[in-house]
């Protein structure tokens, strides 16, 4: 007979090793970390998150409020500090004047190389009439400077980081909503004083894409992966140092209309986070779930490494993923709109298996489950 006592342990020990966690974790090869940033936010939802190395420490934000779109939505910060995640700070909110207060979104941090941390944000009332912001940090992301407003017409990096490039510009990927989905590039050769754009390479009828991330490699040759609204993910190709671009096309990975981030590691190896969903029928949109990790050496043949999430429940979202001077990945995402999450990966130890025809390659003892339901945007 079990004693009362032990029933919690148990339960939490059952809970802990359901058989759908035992079966993702033959998806989890190189995962050292598995966490939430704040365990019980001030706030009820928490999303699109950002992360970055400092020379004290990581620094993660996201914008944090009752719901999406509300005014009282602020960017919040976390340090991690001996291996801990610190309480969350609020640094910005959409308060222009004493009587017009807008909600904040999708915060961009960037440390410049032995440089201030720099914080891009958004304040509006929807993403088609949002104006961009930089608040910058010279400790670490302990106290931040006053907010100012980027130029008209400049929102800096959507979602995705910036990449500085060999020659010195700091390279912002972008987009804009209002007027069909159009990319372009903001860039800035001094980290923020002037600014100058690029494109906007798409014309938002031919493909619909969004919330692009650069990749990396060498000789002025750049890619991007963006976000669509065309089943897939898109992409387009740069041999100048991101002046000129090639036709965004779509490529053979499945898009399910919701936000992706990649990077270019240090061995050249370029790594993609996203949702592996192909919406159902002809649906431009799916569930965000599950949430995976691919690898690729050459940006267009792709294997698949990690599943970060998978449950019925939807949605794990908005990753934003960094490889830190350790040489380890870290990725932040949104976890069901209520939390934000941080997983650790040892690229030494990730297992790769190709992706053929788009579709994410079966392992014996895993069965994906079914999404129940298609949230937010």
């Amino acid at each position: 007979m079990i004693k009362k006592s032990l029933y919690p342990i148990l339960l939490a020990t059952l809970t802990l090793f359901s058989p759908a966690d035992a079966q993702v974790a033959k998806w989890q090869s190189g995962l050292l970390v598995d966490e939430f940033v704040v365990e019980k936010p001030p706030f009820p939802e928490s999303h699109a998150a950002t992360i970055a190395e400092t020379p004290t420490g990581l620094v993660s934000a996201w914008f944090g409020g009752t719901k999406e779109r509300n005014p009282d939505v602020c960017i919040w910060v976390s340090r991690q500090e001996k291996g801990k995640w610190l309480a969350p700070q609020n640094v910005a909110n959409g308060i222009l004047n004493d009587s017009l207060r807008y909600a904040c979104w999708n915060p961009v941090l960037y440390q410049i190389p032995k440089g201030d941390l720099l914080l891009f944000y958004k304040i509006g009332p929807s993403p088609s009439r949002w104006k961009g912001w930089l608040k910058t940090s010279s400790d670490g992301g302990r106290t931040w400077s006053t907010a100012k407003p980027l130029p008209d017409g400049f929102i800096g990096p959507v979602k995705n980081k910036p990449v500085l490039l060999a020659n010195g510009n700091l390279f912002c990927p972008t987009s804009t909503e209002g007027d069909g989905w159009k990319l372009h590039f903001e860039v800035t050769p001094d980290f923020g004083k002037t600014w100058r754009k690029v494109g906007p390479i798409s014309d938002g009828r031919t493909l619909n894409a969004i919330q692009p991330s650069i990749l990396v490699y060498g000789n002025g040759k750049l890619q991007i992966l963006a976000r669509s609204k065309d089943r897939a993910l898109v992409e387009s190709w740069s041999t100048d140092n991101g002046e000129t671009w090639s036709p965004l096309a779509k490529t053979a990975l499945p898009n399910n209309n919701s936000g992706t981030d990649a990077v270019t590691l240090k061995d050249g190896r370029q790594v993609l986070v996203y949702n592996h969903v192909l919406p159902p029928g002809d649906l431009a949109k799916g569930p965000r779930t599950p949430l995976n990790l691919a690898v690729s050496k050459d940006g267009k043949s792709w294997s698949a490494v990690v599943i970060l999430e998978d449950s019925p429940i939807s949605q794990y979202s908005y990753p934003s993923v960094i490889q830190t001077s350790d040489g380890l990945l870290h990725v932040i995402y949104t976890w069901r709109r209520q939390k934000i999450k941080h997983a650790v990966i040892d690229p030494a130890k990730m297992k790769a298996i190709p992706i053929e025809n788009g579709v994410w390659p079966a392992l014996e003892g895993y069965a994906a489950p079914v999404a129940k339901e298609n949230t937010k945007e």
